[in-house]
């Protein structure tokens, strides 16, 4: 069954036959019908999926390559108290990441560290040769990278001269040419064995932290690691790797261990965002708890995410956490500000290509943000940029899939476009000269065309929906069966349901500005049953009646609001409306 709506065809799953129902027993018919299309199709890889286990599904840290080499390399600096800087990525990722090492060597009672964390703007992404200067002056004999390092071959090679040993933890895509560091832990190396090779960041760190507890012989705790993965669970959720194999063990651990975490710093940001801690979710990792960490190196100084997560002192937890509410609460104008502009400025659009918008004013910690709205909104690869603050033109670009976007700038002219340019195949980010801006939604938009990019076929295009259910299938019971199959995420996304002929009985707005939507319908038992659109309330008001009946797409979640746990509809399409 396949149903076209908004320029996607949504096609719903099939159901099982008996032999294959037959395969899953003793699940539920639900939870087996889910399951089977994941490609879980077994009762032994089902309860394996469903049912993580900490010894049984990760893997020994030491079949990473180089292990062996960077355990030994940071258990002799202990031993000789060298000085060691810890050196992170400003987002979350690399900033949980490096809050595990801070912990390890805490826990140790090593104290000749610190961590040392970019200014997004002033020295950007990864090493530089200023920050390797100013370590090397100091005395310090090894740098750890987290999240970052595996392209820096400059700043390694200068680290080397000032006698300065570097060991990089990282997941990004090594590059034909590697930096000559003492050791690379990055399981995606030609020769790494290790089973798994789509850890994030904090993901390698973590594998570090628990190799250097196994060979160090230190007076911890057998088990102790376990409470990292609070930070391991955090990244692996924010930094959207996919969410199965030991991702998925990672995950589902790193939540639990968040719900009962007494970081002073976590209590205080989710206390101030109004998430009860002890039913947190990988949603409020994504839509609060990331947001704010990363609101720090866009719009401040990103060491204050590192100091709200690692900070042991409740007074000063809550001030970092009240200093990345208000830098959220910046991003988030700012973002909104910028999208005002775009509107503006897409007003004219005559359906160019490649989008290509920005403004001297813009901040360009914030323009991936605006990049991502404008590409899904507008379905075309989009490059926005901006410069206040830095006198430096710098942007983000996004692609909708239809083309790789460092082979769209690398195609438009490359280094003699582009001042700086780097990313993967869906997103990156861009430094260009004032004096080719001009040229540049030209130049892109030729590219794009010589690399015959096109629309996706109507095969590509499909967005596949689990499954048909009725209001009454909108149970407490189903949405307990399918809250086993969380944490959500790529890789595992949440189950889609198509509902039809659904009779509006009344339409609610609700929300501090009445932006979101309440649709109230009622099922066979005269009972209501309600579904949300969120950000929606200028479409709605005009475009939901009473007596309205409407074929939906929605995710079966549950509702918390007033301390009475319900189940509740998301639209995520509306494909038919009729009165």
């Amino acid at each position: 069954m396949s149903i076209a709506s908004g320029g996607k065809n949504w096609r719903v799953r099939r159901e099982l036959s008996n032999e294959e129902g037959q395969l899953l027993v003793p699940y539920d018919e639900l939870l087996a019908h889910l399951l089977f299309h994941r490609g879980i199709k077994t009762a032994g890889e089902a309860e394996r999926f469903l049912n993580p286990n900490y010894e049984r599904d990760l893997h020994d840290p030491f079949l990473i390559l180089n292990m062996d080499k960077a355990a030994d390399r940071i258990l002799r600096a202990i031993s000789a108290e060298e000085k060691i800087v810890i050196y992170g990525d400003y987002d979350c990722d690399g900033i949980p990441g490096s809050v595990i090492l801070h912990d390890f060597f805490k826990k140790v009672y090593y104290e000749n560290f610190s961590v040392y964390i970019p200014h997004r703007h002033n020295e950007g992404y990864g090493l530089n040769v200023s920050a390797i200067e100013k370590f090397a002056a100091g005395g310090v004999k090894l740098v750890i990278t987290v999240d970052n390092g595996i392209t820096n071959v400059t700043e390694v090679n200068r680290a080397n001269e000032l006698g300065v040993d570097v060991i990089i933890t990282d997941h990004h895509i090594p590059q034909k040419v590697l930096p000559k560091a003492y050791a690379i832990l990055n399981s995606k190396q030609e020769d790494d064995g290790y089973p798994f090779d789509m850890l994030c960041g904090a993901g390698v760190a973590f594998k570090l932290a628990q190799a250097l507890l196994l060979r160090g012989g230190f007076n911890v705790p057998n088990g102790w690691d376990k409470w990292l993965l609070d930070m391991a669970g955090l990244s692996t959720i924010a930094d959207m790797v996919p969410l199965h194999g030991e991702n998925r063990t990672l995950a589902h651990f790193g939540l639990k261990v968040l719900r009962i975490s007494s970081r002073p710093g976590l209590m205080k940001l989710l206390s101030r965002a109004r998430v009860n801690q002890g039913s947190l979710s990988e949603e409020d990792v994504g839509f609060t708890i990331a947001p704010r960490i990363n609101a720090a190196s866009r719009m401040g100084e990103p060491i204050y995410g590192f100091r709200l997560l690692a900070e042991k002192d409740d007074s000063l937890a809550g001030a970092h956490a009240e200093y990345l509410e208000e830098r959220n609460n910046e991003r988030k104008r700012a973002v909104e500000s910028m999208m005002r502009g775009v509107d503006k400025m897409m007003k004219d659009d005559d359906g160019v290509s490649v989008i290509v918008v920005g403004d001297k004013s813009w901040l360009p910690g914030v323009v991936g943000l605006a990049a991502s709205r404008i590409t899904e909104r507008y379905k075309r690869p989009t490059f926005v940029w901006g410069a206040a603050g830095l006198g430096e033109i710098k942007g983000s670009c996004r692609s909708d899939g239809r083309v790789n976007i460092v082979e769209l700038m690398t195609a438009a002219g490359g280094g003699n476009l582009f001042s700086a340019m780097g990313g993967h195949a869906l997103a990156g980010g861009f430094s260009v000269d004032e004096k080719n801006l001009g040229c540049l939604a030209i130049k892109l938009s030729q590219a794009y065309t010589n690399l015959g990019a096109k629309l996706p076929s109507e095969e590509e295009n499909v967005v596949e929906v689990d499954k048909k259910i009725l209001l009454d299938d909108v149970t407490l019971a189903n949405y307990n069966l399918i809250v086993k199959m969380a944490p959500f995420g790529v890789g595992n996304r949440r189950p889609v349901f198509l509902l039809e002929g659904l009779e509006i009985f009344s339409v609610n707005f609700f929300g501090a500005r009445s932006d979101h939507t309440r649709l109230n319908f009622k099922n066979s038992f005269d009972e209501i049953i309600f579904a949300v659109l969120f950000n929606f309330r200028d479409k709605t008001s005009a475009d939901f009646l009473m007596g309205d009946h409407i074929d939906i797409l929605a995710h079966l979640e549950l509702d918390t609001f007033g301390g009475v746990p319900r189940p509740r509809l998301r639209i995520i399409d509306v494909i038919n409306k009729g009165q």
